[in-house]
This record gives structure tokens, sequence and C-alpha cells, in this order.
């Protein structure tokens, strides 16, 4: 009997203290319903708060207002093309509507920012635009965040947002730099109209694989790769950010994305398809299409390569990388990004050096020239690793780096080069691909993402440029590419030039004002 007593005892214990649960539940139920009320009329206050706010400003201005979210506008990359050639658009069609833009840049005034937009892409607006300073852009920047680090930037975002939309309230919201989490809050809050252009996807199906297969990619570290436990866990934590990212974005009520390999995520993801459609992205490409495409002699190539490697040794650098055709130039543009994949270049450019061989037309006949910005310290601690990468493999001598050069470099390196190089993964368009392609040079890229399906594809039945994925297939295309008569290389940049007419200013226009016309007109209203 007295064994019995502790067992006893313990069980009149755990039925007193599933009684005192059970009494809780109801007050509890009362307290959640009481909580989510209160939190309702918060919201609710608010929405009617920004809403009055809307209505006094418009009775101010006399009209509607757009406003475009793009805290890094006064940045020099393709993104910002993307919205100063839309905001000359929506100014030209709308000459009654006004528009704003969102920015988190500090230590510039309004007329630098456009002044640097004059400098960098040519594009002058027609009318003023307002500027709203943001001042906490720290919160949106990677290195705030050294873990969970897309979790830590949507979250920052919509803490940005919300400083945005209590700065200024508009009647169309644009996220042109893809902070979806934005979104809900301009529309549900704000009770605004909201439209999206994506330019890559917070998260993807192909970053859910990668990890999944346990594959060390920049995003994906060696530690976890190597432990089935955490990457278990980062496949949770990647799904339930998918989720959150889809419902997020589906409260957009135009999608605009910028390639077919975005628009595949962006319909898995926010399953919005009727409302979501391709508009490719501006890509100034007229400096390179000014010049002529030549067709490549090829008696001067051949009497000339029994000289050559003479005539590099002495150090003749201008004869090697300009208008001497005896050389072959493979060129590299992009930055020195771990994504961009420098080391499958180098490492293929090796196997193909180790293909041609010595003599004429073999390894002294070939460079490789990779051209790209450094952001910081630790792109140009990439540099230096590349460098010593070539230093370890030998080619060193047939490299070259070149660094934040300016555009009338750029341009003669890729008027002079022979072959256009392009290795990163999944990129979601390509801007880079379409200006050696108008320039002249034949593309080699990589065999995914917007090169893949939008831009080296073939252009009225005839080829635009040459795809590969691994080191060997890369460089069995290099060879292929040197390989060819001058007249078939021709050729192929003649319809490659033609192409890229896909991607000019004018289509860009056309295409993004057909995709925000249903919103832009009921603003007119």
């Amino acid at each position: 009997m007295a064994g019995r007593e502790p067992h006893h005892h313990l069980s009149l214990c755990l039925c007193d203290l599933m009684r005192l649960l059970w009494s809780l539940v109801v007050p509890c139920a009362y307290l959640s319903l009481l909580l989510t009320l209160v939190l309702l009329l918060v919201l609710l206050g608010l929405r009617m708060w920004l809403q009055g706010r809307r209505k006094a400003r418009r009775a101010q201005d006399g009209g509607p207002a757009v406003a475009l979210f793009h805290p890094y506008c006064n940045a020099g990359g393709g993104g910002e093309r993307v919205l100063w050639c839309s905001l000359r658009a929506l100014m030209h069609r709308y000459p009654r509507v006004s528009f704003v833009v969102y920015t988190g840049d500090q230590g510039v005034t309004g007329e630098q920012i456009l002044e640097g937009a004059r400098q960098r892409f040519n594009i002058t607006l027609p009318r003023p635009v307002t500027f709203i300073f943001l001042r906490h852009r720290v919160l949106v920047e990677a290195a705030s965040y050294p873990h969970f680090t897309l979790l830590g930037q949507s979250a920052g975002s919509m803490f940005l947002g919300w400083e945005a939309l209590t700065a200024f309230v508009p009647d169309l919201y644009v996220d042109s730099m893809g902070y979806a989490f934005t979104l809900p809050i301009f529309r549900y809050l704000g009770g605004c109209q909201v439209a999206s252009y994506v330019h890559y996807p917070t998260v993807s199906t192909d970053m859910l694989s990668v990890v999944r297969e346990r594959n060390p990619r920049f995003n994906n570290a060696d530690f976890i790769s190597r432990n089935p436990v955490l990457s278990a866990v980062k496949v949770v934590y990647y799904c339930c950010f998918a989720l959150l990212y889809g419902l997020a974005g589906s409260c957009s009520d135009v999608i605009m994305v910028n390639s077919t390999w975005t628009l595949g995520h962006i319909l898995a993801l926010w399953r919005s398809p009727s409302r979501t459609s391709i508009v490719y992205p501006p890509c100034d490409v007229r400096a390179f299409l000014d010049v002529p495409l030549e067709e490549e002699d090829e008696d001067e190539m051949e009497e000339g390569w029994e000289e050559l490697g003479q005539e590099l040794g002495s150090g003749e650098e201008e004869e090697a990388g300009g208008g001497d055709r005896k050389c072959h130039a493979i060129v590299s543009v992009g930055q020195f990004r771990p994504e961009k994949d420098h080391r499958l270049q180098i490492r293929a450019f090796c196997k193909l050096l180790d293909r041609k061989g010595e003599g004429p037309g073999g390894r002294e006949s070939l460079r490789l020239v990779l051209i790209g910005g450094c952001r910081n310290q630790e792109d140009e601690e990439r540099v230096l690793m590349l460098r010593g990468l070539c230093q370890e493999l030998g080619v060193s001598d047939r490299v070259d780096f070149k660094l934040n050069v300016p555009f009338e470099e750029l341009k003669r390196e890729l008027v002079d080069a022979t072959i256009g190089l392009h290795t990163m993964w999944n990129e979601h368009f390509g801007i880079g691909v379409v200006e050696c392609m108008a320039a002249g040079t034949i593309v080699l890229a990589h065999k995914s993402g917007g090169p893949k399906l939008d831009i080296v594809v073939p252009y009225e039945g005839g080829q635009t440029g040459f795809l590969a994925d691994s080191e060997d297939s890369y460089a069995a295309a290099m060879e292929t590419i040197l390989a060819l008569s001058p007249a078939a290389r021709l050729e192929i940049r003649q319809n490659a030039r033609r192409s890229v007419e896909r991607f000019s200013d004018q289509e860009f226009e056309a295409c993004f004002l057909a995709a925000m016309e249903s919103l832009m007109s009921r603003l007119e209203r």
C-alpha cells in the first residue's frame, strides 16, 4: 500500500493540473479575442488616418500621385535604369499625375540624383519628381543580418515601408526593387493600389533544391551543406519564408517580371498568373550599335601567327588587345561578386589553353580579360584570390584584370573581343550578355536563367550565341567558336546584334505602359 501512495499522489497532481489548465482555456480565449479586436481597431484607425492624409494631400495638389519605392535610386545598376525609364515613360503618358520616389540615399540632393541619372544613363525626366528621403535604409542591408538574412531584410523592409508610407501616402505604390513585404502595408494600411517590378525572387525553388541536395554555393555555406541536420533546418526555414513571400507578393494588383526565368518562379510562389507579365529591362546598347561589324581577314590572321609570340613578349599591349585580330580576346564583364563565378571562367580558360597547346594559333594567341567593378574590400580580396588561382594554374600571363574601368575602355574591349564570356548560374536576366551581343562579340553564356530562356535564343531562325554549364563544356564551346571561319562568326554576330532590339528603351516603355494601363486609368477618373 505504501508503494502505491506516491503513484496515487502523482495522479492527483496531474488531475489538478489538467483542471487548472482547462479552467484557463475560456479566459485565454476571451483574452485572445479581445486582443484581436483591439489590434483590428488599431489597424482600422491607422488606415482611416492614412486615407485622411491622402485625401488632404490630393485636395491640396489637385491630382493623383504615384510613388516608387527604390531605396538605392542613386546607384548605377540595371535596376536604376528600369526606375528612370519607367518614370520617364509615365511622365510623358500621364501629365496630370505627380510622381514621388522613396529613396534611402543620404548626403545627396534630389538634383544630384537626377544629374547622376543623366550622366550614367543619359536619361532626363521631362518634369520634376519629388524625393522622400528615408532615414533607416540600414534595415534592408544584408550586412545588418549575419544570420537569417532573408528574414531580417524582409522584416526591415516592412519598417522602412512604414516610414515611407507615413511620410507620403500615394494613390498608387510601385515597388521597383523587389521588396515584396512592403506591398501589404501600402495596400491594406495605406489603401493604395500596388504594383511591383521583380528583378529577382527573394527566394526561389532553385535555392530550395540547392539546400535539399546539400550543394555548397555562395548562398549555402560549406558547414551547412555538410551537416544533414542544419540542411534540414534550412529547408524548413526556406519553405516557411517562401510561404510568407508568396502571401506578400500576391497583394500586388499588377506584377511585372524581367525574364522568363523570373516569371516561372514568381508564378510558382505568388500564384497570380492573370496579373503577371514579362517586361524586359531596358538595355542601353546604342553606343555599341554605332560600331560597324566587319568580317575578320583570315589571310592576315594566318600570316601573323608566327610573329605574334614575339610581339606579345615585347610588351606591345595595344597591338595584342586592340585592333590586331591575330590575338583572340575572351572578355568577361561583371562585378567581382561570388555568384558571377569568375573561378569557373579561369578554370575553363586554362582547359582551353591546354587544348590549344603551343605554337601559332595556340596559347600565345589567346587572352582572358576580366572586367568588373569592386564595391568594397570584400570584392578586392576576391580579386586577389582570383589572381592567386591564375598563378596556381599557370595562366597569369594570359589573364588580365581590369577594375572599375571607364565606359570608353569597356566599349573598346568588347568591340575588340572575339568571345563574350558569362558564367553566372541562374542569372535572372543578363544585361551584360545583351551588351556583349550588341558590341559584336560571340556570346558564350551559362545554360540557365535569363541567358538560356530569353537572350541567347535563335532569332529569325539564326544562331545568336553559345551556352555551357561546366569547365569542359565552356572550354569545348570556346574552341568551337575559335575554329569557326570569319564568315561564320560574322553571321552569328549579325544575328545577335539584330536580336537585341527586343531589349531597347522603346520596347521597355511600350510594355511597361501597357502593363500599368489598368491601374493608371483608374487614377485619372
